[in-house]
């Protein structure tokens, strides 16, 4: 009997190795709940478009599918380190834009001061290919920006949102994620579907702008500028450019997504109006709300999201209508 000590302490152990077991497993739904705090960045801009401040968790509601549920508000991190995915167009007639969006460069230089900014470049046609990856060089960034080179017939945006919020989600939780898309408004040879786009926005917990433009639109002013020789024939015909504006202006897929993130979408013809819309990018980009909440017990699937003022009145916020729910086992 001389084992029976060591065996009674190997069953001793086992019974408090099962014992820790059986509570761990009894908490998880605690840490689930944890785990699925759904949040939600907000922009809140009056009537004039002017961003609203000084808000508190209690001007908010939320509503996850209908019901309320407790808000909270947290403060963003003074100088919160950013990520920011540079998406831009080069294939179609996305060429002629590149004069037009020049003054990119120098509208980054806010991002860049302090030193916490590091920036990726992804060009896309009707595949999605990463330029540069993530660094805080900006001088790297404007060599690329200042090097951009035409593509092939596709604007494949929605793979190329998908590509760049992949890069995003690689990059440390404590970094706001920022994707800018500049595009024009109709896809071209997509694989993923506009529900995959945004549900990847999501998870990652990234914003989306976007600053599109209208291939029709581009043509008929460039056709007056005489900036689109190439393009040009006798006999230009102004209804077939009308009609093909019409057409590509049918689904705006940067505005689309950027309704169902919670992002924003402006649209530019010159160079002036995209540095303008640059400018509210980046005044925008530490001015949303940290709102989040944590849902109890929610049903596995998509789940719609209404976020509104108490005292709303002629007020607008901006965040994501949806977020997807996983299976609890």
């Amino acid at each position: 009997m001389r084992g029976t000590p060591a065996r009674l302490r190997l069953i001793a152990s086992l019974l408090a190795f099962l014992t820790f077991l059986g509570t761990g497993f009894s908490q998880q739904p605690t840490i689930r709940s944890t785990s699925n705090l759904v949040l939600i960045p907000a922009l809140v801009k009056d009537k004039q478009g002017s961003v609203i401040y000084g808000l508190e968790a209690g001007d908010f509601i939320i509503e996850d599918n209908g019901i309320q549920q407790p808000v909270r508000l947290d403060e963003a991190p003074e100088g919160q380190p950013v990520s920011l995915a540079i998406v831009i167009q080069k294939g179609r007639r996305a060429s002629y834009e590149f004069p037009r969006i020049q003054g990119l460069q120098t509208m980054l230089d806010p991002l860049f001061a302090f030193g916490k900014t590091r920036a990726a470049i992804v060009e896309f046609d009707s595949q999605a290919k990463i330029t540069r990856n993530f660094t805080t060089d900006q001088s790297l960034i404007n060599a690329d920006l200042a090097t951009l080179q035409p593509g092939d017939s596709g604007a494949a945006i929605l793979d190329a949102i998908a590509y760049a919020i992949d890069l995003l989600r690689r990059e440390p939780d404590d970094r706001l994620r920022v994707l800018l898309l500049v595009s024009e408004n109709h896809d071209h040879g997509s694989r993923i579907k506009i529900d995959d786009a945004v549900a990847a926005i999501g998870r990652a917990n990234a914003t989306m702008y976007a600053l599109a433009f209208s291939p029709g639109v581009s043509n008929i002013l460039d056709t007056f500028r005489g900036t689109n020789k190439d393009e040009m024939h006798e006999g230009v015909d102004f209804l077939e450019l009308a009609y093909r504006t019409a057409q590509a202006m049918r689904k705006n897929i940067p505005a689309t997504v950027a309704a169902m993130t919670g992002g924003e979408c402006e649209s530019f013809m010159t160079r002036k109006r995209f540095e303008g819309r640059m400018n509210d990018f980046t005044n925008h980009l530490h001015s949303r709300y940290l709102l989040s909440f944590a849902p109890q017990n929610p049903e596995p699937g998509l789940h719609q999201i209404r976020v509104r003022l108490k005292q709303g009145g002629d007020a607008v916020v901006l965040a994501r209508t949806s977020y997807w729910a996983d299976a609890q086992k």
